[in-house]
Protein backbone atom coordinates (compact mmCIF):
# COMPACT_ATOMS: atom_id res chain seq x y z
CA UNK A 1 0.00 0.00 0.00
CA UNK A 2 0.93 3.43 -0.70
CA UNK A 3 0.17 6.34 1.46
CA UNK A 4 0.44 9.99 1.41
CA UNK A 5 0.24 12.02 5.00
CA UNK A 6 0.85 15.78 4.61
CA UNK A 7 0.53 18.70 7.36
CA UNK A 8 2.77 21.52 8.73
CA UNK A 9 5.85 20.25 11.25
CA UNK A 10 5.98 22.51 14.45
CA UNK A 11 7.88 23.28 17.10
CA UNK A 12 5.81 22.42 19.99
CA UNK A 13 6.86 24.32 23.32
CA UNK A 14 4.59 22.43 26.39
CA UNK A 15 3.64 24.64 29.26
CA UNK A 16 2.95 22.31 32.04
CA UNK A 17 2.78 23.74 35.70
CA UNK A 18 4.98 26.37 34.40
CA UNK A 19 7.69 24.18 32.81
CA UNK A 20 8.38 24.34 29.01
CA UNK A 21 9.71 21.49 27.25
CA UNK A 22 10.36 21.92 23.77
CA UNK A 23 9.05 18.64 21.61
CA UNK A 24 8.35 17.97 17.72
CA UNK A 25 4.81 18.65 17.06
CA UNK A 26 2.30 18.26 14.46
CA UNK A 27 2.27 15.97 11.62
CA UNK A 28 5.06 14.27 13.42
CA UNK A 29 2.71 12.52 15.29
CA UNK A 30 0.52 10.76 12.35
CA UNK A 31 4.25 10.08 11.17
CA UNK A 32 5.32 8.71 14.26
CA UNK A 33 2.19 6.46 14.59
CA UNK A 34 2.50 5.33 10.83
CA UNK A 35 5.92 4.09 11.42
CA UNK A 36 5.44 2.19 14.21
CA UNK A 37 2.26 0.49 12.47
CA UNK A 38 2.45 -0.21 9.04
CA UNK A 39 3.66 -3.22 7.21
CA UNK A 40 7.26 -3.89 5.91
CA UNK A 41 5.60 -3.54 2.45
CA UNK A 42 3.49 -0.63 2.92
CA UNK A 43 5.53 2.76 1.51
CA UNK A 44 4.38 5.90 3.16
CA UNK A 45 5.00 9.65 1.89
CA UNK A 46 5.15 12.37 3.96
CA UNK A 47 4.32 15.94 2.30
CA UNK A 48 5.64 18.69 4.92
CA UNK A 49 8.20 21.59 5.62
CA UNK A 50 11.18 21.48 7.94
CA UNK A 51 14.31 23.60 8.77
CA UNK A 52 17.93 22.14 9.15
CA UNK A 53 18.45 24.36 12.66
CA UNK A 54 15.51 22.07 14.10
CA UNK A 55 15.59 18.79 12.00
CA UNK A 56 17.15 16.95 14.85
CA UNK A 57 13.79 16.89 16.57
CA UNK A 58 12.03 15.39 13.81
CA UNK A 59 14.72 13.12 11.97
CA UNK A 60 14.73 10.20 13.81
CA UNK A 61 10.90 9.56 12.68
CA UNK A 62 11.05 11.53 9.33
CA UNK A 63 13.67 9.29 8.12
CA UNK A 64 12.14 6.69 8.05
CA UNK A 65 9.69 7.63 5.23
CA UNK A 66 10.33 8.77 1.53
CA UNK A 67 11.15 12.30 0.97
CA UNK A 68 10.06 13.07 -2.94
CA UNK A 69 7.75 15.74 -0.64
CA UNK A 70 9.78 17.06 2.16
CA UNK A 71 10.71 20.47 2.02
CA UNK A 72 13.44 22.34 3.70
CA UNK A 73 12.36 25.92 4.44
CA UNK A 74 13.89 28.74 6.38
CA UNK A 75 11.68 28.19 9.32
CA UNK A 76 8.52 26.40 10.50
CA UNK A 77 6.31 27.14 13.29
CA UNK A 78 6.58 27.41 16.72
CA UNK A 79 3.75 26.27 19.10
CA UNK A 80 2.94 27.71 23.01
CA UNK A 81 0.80 24.86 24.26
CA UNK A 82 -0.74 25.27 27.30
CA UNK A 83 -2.23 22.36 28.89
CA UNK A 84 -5.37 21.98 31.02
CA UNK A 85 -7.09 19.26 32.76
CA UNK A 86 -10.26 19.35 32.29
CA UNK A 87 -10.61 21.83 29.02
CA UNK A 88 -9.56 22.05 25.96
CA UNK A 89 -5.62 23.85 25.81
CA UNK A 90 -4.72 26.99 24.90
CA UNK A 91 -2.63 27.57 21.63
CA UNK A 92 -0.63 30.36 20.55
CA UNK A 93 1.62 30.64 17.45
CA UNK A 94 5.07 32.26 15.90
CA UNK A 95 5.54 32.13 12.59
CA UNK A 96 2.86 30.75 10.58
CA UNK A 97 4.28 28.88 7.50
CA UNK A 98 3.45 29.20 4.50
CA UNK A 99 0.91 26.57 2.98
CA UNK A 100 2.50 23.27 1.54
CA UNK A 101 3.01 22.69 -2.03
CA UNK A 102 2.08 19.59 -3.61
CA UNK A 103 2.44 17.72 -6.60
CA UNK A 104 -0.55 16.97 -8.37
CA UNK A 105 0.72 14.54 -10.74
CA UNK A 106 1.27 11.74 -9.46
CA UNK A 107 -0.94 11.52 -6.97
CA UNK A 108 -3.38 8.79 -8.04
CA UNK A 109 -0.34 6.27 -7.28
CA UNK A 110 -1.38 6.52 -3.70
CA UNK A 111 -4.33 4.67 -2.26
CA UNK A 112 -5.04 7.13 0.17
CA UNK A 113 -4.35 10.88 1.32
CA UNK A 114 -4.22 11.81 4.61
CA UNK A 115 -4.55 15.55 5.34
CA UNK A 116 -3.87 16.98 8.54
CA UNK A 117 -4.54 20.60 9.02
CA UNK A 118 -1.78 20.95 11.98
CA UNK A 119 -2.62 24.90 11.59
CA UNK A 120 -5.17 25.64 9.48
CA UNK A 121 -2.72 26.81 6.80
CA UNK A 122 -1.20 23.69 5.86
CA UNK A 123 -3.56 23.62 2.21
CA UNK A 124 -5.93 26.32 1.22
CA UNK A 125 -9.35 25.31 0.05
CA UNK A 126 -8.43 26.14 -3.67
CA UNK A 127 -5.90 23.22 -2.70
CA UNK A 128 -8.27 20.85 -1.72
CA UNK A 129 -10.36 21.29 -4.28
CA UNK A 130 -7.71 20.76 -7.10
CA UNK A 131 -6.57 17.86 -5.11
CA UNK A 132 -10.17 16.30 -5.72
CA UNK A 133 -10.64 17.16 -8.90
CA UNK A 134 -7.45 15.33 -10.14
CA UNK A 135 -7.31 12.01 -7.48
CA UNK A 136 -9.50 9.35 -7.44
CA UNK A 137 -8.95 7.49 -4.15
CA UNK A 138 -9.87 8.24 -0.82
CA UNK A 139 -9.02 11.63 1.16
CA UNK A 140 -9.05 12.39 4.83
CA UNK A 141 -8.61 14.79 6.71
CA UNK A 142 -8.58 16.08 10.34
CA UNK A 143 -10.23 19.73 10.77
CA UNK A 144 -7.18 20.20 13.45
CA UNK A 145 -6.72 23.87 13.78
CA UNK A 146 -8.64 24.75 10.86
CA UNK A 147 -11.55 25.39 13.31
CA UNK A 148 -9.25 27.98 15.16
CA UNK A 149 -8.84 31.90 14.07
CA UNK A 150 -5.98 33.93 14.05
CA UNK A 151 -6.08 37.12 16.17
CA UNK A 152 -3.53 40.48 15.92
CA UNK A 153 -1.19 38.60 18.54
CA UNK A 154 -1.52 34.84 16.82
CA UNK A 155 -3.69 33.41 20.05
CA UNK A 156 -6.00 30.53 18.10
CA UNK A 157 -9.75 30.49 19.14
CA UNK A 158 -12.53 28.51 17.73
CA UNK A 159 -14.68 30.09 14.75
CA UNK A 160 -17.29 29.03 12.36
CA UNK A 161 -14.81 27.82 9.33
CA UNK A 162 -16.22 29.48 6.02
CA UNK A 163 -16.93 27.86 3.71
CA UNK A 164 -16.91 24.87 5.23
CA UNK A 165 -19.74 22.86 2.85
CA UNK A 166 -16.72 23.36 0.25
CA UNK A 167 -14.25 21.69 2.52
CA UNK A 168 -16.79 18.71 2.84
CA UNK A 169 -17.52 18.33 -0.71
CA UNK A 170 -13.81 17.74 -1.58
CA UNK A 171 -13.15 14.75 1.10
CA UNK A 172 -14.21 11.28 1.63
CA UNK A 173 -13.66 11.45 6.12
CA UNK A 174 -13.79 13.99 8.64
CA UNK A 175 -12.62 13.93 11.84
CA UNK A 176 -13.27 16.54 14.14
CA UNK A 177 -13.32 16.45 18.16
CA UNK A 178 -16.16 17.79 20.22
CA UNK A 179 -14.82 21.26 20.14
CA UNK A 180 -14.36 21.29 16.58
CA UNK A 181 -17.26 19.81 15.51
CA UNK A 182 -19.43 23.01 16.68
CA UNK A 183 -16.97 25.21 13.77
CA UNK A 184 -18.16 22.90 10.90
CA UNK A 185 -21.91 23.96 11.00
CA UNK A 186 -23.98 26.46 12.34
CA UNK A 187 -26.34 23.82 13.97
CA UNK A 188 -25.59 22.53 17.58
CA UNK A 189 -27.36 19.22 17.86
CA UNK A 190 -24.49 16.66 16.99
CA UNK A 191 -26.95 14.64 15.06
CA UNK A 192 -27.83 17.54 12.74
CA UNK A 193 -24.68 18.15 12.15
CA UNK A 194 -23.54 14.90 11.10
CA UNK A 195 -26.53 14.94 8.74
CA UNK A 196 -25.59 18.41 6.87
CA UNK A 197 -21.97 17.24 6.70
CA UNK A 198 -23.09 13.52 5.40
CA UNK A 199 -24.78 15.32 2.84
CA UNK A 200 -22.09 17.35 1.23
CA UNK A 201 -20.68 13.37 -0.01
CA UNK A 202 -19.00 13.03 2.86
CA UNK A 203 -18.52 9.29 3.50
CA UNK A 204 -17.89 9.19 7.59
CA UNK A 205 -17.66 11.90 9.91
CA UNK A 206 -15.55 10.78 13.43
CA UNK A 207 -16.14 12.72 16.04
CA UNK A 208 -13.45 12.10 18.75
CA UNK A 209 -14.45 12.38 22.60
CA UNK A 210 -11.64 12.56 24.58
CA UNK A 211 -11.54 10.26 27.57
CA UNK A 212 -15.41 8.82 26.62
CA UNK A 213 -14.29 7.58 23.32
CA UNK A 214 -15.09 8.48 19.87
CA UNK A 215 -18.19 7.85 17.60
CA UNK A 216 -18.44 7.37 13.82
CA UNK A 217 -21.14 8.98 11.54
CA UNK A 218 -22.74 7.49 8.24
CA UNK A 219 -25.66 7.38 6.12
CA UNK A 220 -27.45 4.42 4.23
CA UNK A 221 -29.97 6.26 1.99
CA UNK A 222 -31.55 8.92 4.49
CA UNK A 223 -30.80 6.91 7.34
CA UNK A 224 -27.58 7.88 9.60
CA UNK A 225 -26.11 5.33 11.17
CA UNK A 226 -23.50 6.26 14.10
CA UNK A 227 -21.58 3.89 16.26
CA UNK A 228 -19.95 4.48 19.23
CA UNK A 229 -16.63 2.97 20.67
CA UNK A 230 -15.54 4.02 24.76
CA UNK A 231 -12.11 4.60 25.74
CA UNK A 232 -10.35 2.38 27.47
CA UNK A 233 -7.79 2.06 30.33
CA UNK A 234 -4.32 0.32 30.25
CA UNK A 235 -1.89 -0.27 32.69
CA UNK A 236 1.42 -1.69 32.50
CA UNK A 237 5.32 -1.42 33.92
CA UNK A 238 5.18 1.52 30.84
CA UNK A 239 2.54 3.00 31.19
CA UNK A 240 -0.04 4.36 33.52
CA UNK A 241 -4.45 4.25 34.00
CA UNK A 242 -4.76 7.99 33.97
CA UNK A 243 -3.57 10.19 30.62
CA UNK A 244 -0.72 11.52 30.86
CA UNK A 245 0.07 12.68 27.15
CA UNK A 246 -2.52 15.59 25.80
CA UNK A 247 -0.86 15.94 22.80
CA UNK A 248 -0.83 14.20 19.66
CA UNK A 249 -3.67 11.22 20.50
CA UNK A 250 -6.30 12.39 17.93
CA UNK A 251 -3.25 12.40 15.15
CA UNK A 252 -2.81 8.70 16.35
CA UNK A 253 -6.46 7.93 16.49
CA UNK A 254 -6.75 9.27 12.49
CA UNK A 255 -3.85 7.42 11.47
CA UNK A 256 -4.48 4.17 12.58
CA UNK A 257 -8.28 4.59 11.83
CA UNK A 258 -7.53 5.48 7.94
CA UNK A 259 -4.63 3.03 7.53
CA UNK A 260 -6.50 -0.07 8.97
CA UNK A 261 -9.91 1.22 6.94
CA UNK A 262 -7.66 1.91 3.71
CA UNK A 263 -6.58 -2.03 4.41
CA UNK A 264 -9.72 -3.26 5.15
CA UNK A 265 -12.74 -1.70 4.69
CA UNK A 266 -13.81 -1.97 7.87
CA UNK A 267 -14.90 0.83 9.67
CA UNK A 268 -16.14 -0.25 12.87
CA UNK A 269 -13.09 -2.22 13.31
CA UNK A 270 -11.06 0.62 12.01
CA UNK A 271 -12.71 2.92 14.93
CA UNK A 272 -11.95 0.02 17.93
CA UNK A 273 -8.25 0.16 16.52
CA UNK A 274 -8.07 3.96 16.33
CA UNK A 275 -9.52 3.89 19.75
CA UNK A 276 -7.39 1.72 21.65
CA UNK A 277 -4.63 3.35 20.01
CA UNK A 278 -5.15 6.68 21.03
CA UNK A 279 -5.58 5.14 24.52
CA UNK A 280 -2.76 3.84 24.61
CA UNK A 281 -1.42 7.05 23.20
CA UNK A 282 -2.69 9.06 26.08
CA UNK A 283 -0.65 6.79 28.48
CA UNK A 284 2.46 6.58 27.10
CA UNK A 285 5.11 8.54 29.25
CA UNK A 286 7.88 8.93 26.63
CA UNK A 287 7.94 8.88 22.90
CA UNK A 288 9.70 5.37 22.82
CA UNK A 289 7.11 3.54 24.14
CA UNK A 290 5.04 4.46 20.80
CA UNK A 291 7.64 1.18 19.06
CA UNK A 292 5.00 -0.98 21.06
CA UNK A 293 2.18 0.41 19.90
CA UNK A 294 1.12 -2.16 17.46
CA UNK A 295 1.44 -4.69 19.28
CA UNK A 296 -0.40 -2.72 22.51
CA UNK A 297 -3.27 -2.18 20.00
CA UNK A 298 -3.37 -5.66 18.93
CA UNK A 299 -3.21 -7.18 22.26
CA UNK A 300 -5.73 -5.38 23.71
CA UNK A 301 -7.91 -5.60 20.76
CA UNK A 302 -7.38 -9.33 20.59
Amino acid sequence: MKLLIAGHSVEDHINEEGIEKIKPGGIFYTALTLKNFVEPEDKIFLNTAVQKENFNLFSEVYDFFEKDYIKFVDRIPKVYLTLHNFKERGETYESISQGLDINLDNLNLFDGILINMITGFDFSLEQIKEIRKVYKGLIFIDIHTLSRGLDENLKREFRLIPFFNEWASSVDIIQVNENELRTISKKTDELEIAKEILSFGVKYLIVTKGALGAKIFSMTGKEIISTFKSSIKIESKKMTCLPVRQVGCGDVFGAVFFYHYIKTNNPDESLSLANIAAGCAASYKELKYFSNLKNDVFTRYN
